[in-house]
């Protein structure tokens, strides 16, 4: 039984990580209200190293529809403003030579559905990745049969597993919920 336990446990700890990089992903997906996450993911040169662009500047939210990258050195503006360029996020630095502003563009019903379609992609995703995790625990608990364990307790282990992995999808899809509000409201 030890030995199911710590699959169990391993199982826990990586459907865990998978959630933890649904957040991630769905902070990234702006629902309208300006965030500091959506600037996570973008690298910038800092003296001669890719540095995450938190490591550069801070970043402010004077309202719900802008943001504000401010250098720690005057020298980084170009950088930094070419960066958030390049990242593919949709929208367009202004430098003022002191700081850069993001405005976000008020979105239309029919962005608000794309974004939820995005959201979802990152949804199902989570899903294949917590039924990867099951699949391979419950493959590691079968392989205990041959080593001695009995059948009884291999049986409730992997029920154990689908128990789990039933939870985790079930917290999935309250987070898909709670984005899609949150999207989709105006």
């Amino acid at each position: 039984m030890e030995e199911i336990e710590f699959y169990l446990d391993a199982a826990t700890e990586t459907m865990d990580g998978a959630m933890k990089h649904l957040t991630i992903e769905l902070a990234k997906i702006r629902a309208g209200k300006a965030t500091p996450a959506m600037l996570d993911g973008i690298q910038v040169e800092y003296y001669g190293m890719m540095t995450p662009l938190t490591g550069a500047a801070s970043i402010a939210i004077p309202d719900a529809r802008s943001i504000v990258v401010k250098p720690f050195e005057k020298k980084m503006i170009a950088e930094i403003e070419k960066a958030i360029r390049n990242s593919n996020i949709g929208l367009s630095p202004m430098n003022d030579g002191e700081v850069i502003r993001l405005n976000l563009p008020p979105m239309t019903e029919e962005r608000r559905k794309e974004l939820v379609k995005k959201a979802r992609v990152e949804i199902e995703t989570a899903k294949v990745n917590v039924r990867k995790v099951r699949q391979e625990a419950n493959d590691s608990i079968r392989k205990l049969k041959n080593e001695g364990v009995s059948e009884d307790a291999v049986k409730t282990g992997e029920e154990r597993v689908q128990k789990l992995t039933d939870n985790y999808i079930a917290k999935v899809e309250a987070i898909f919920v709670e984005k899609e509000k949150d999207i989709m409201s105006v």
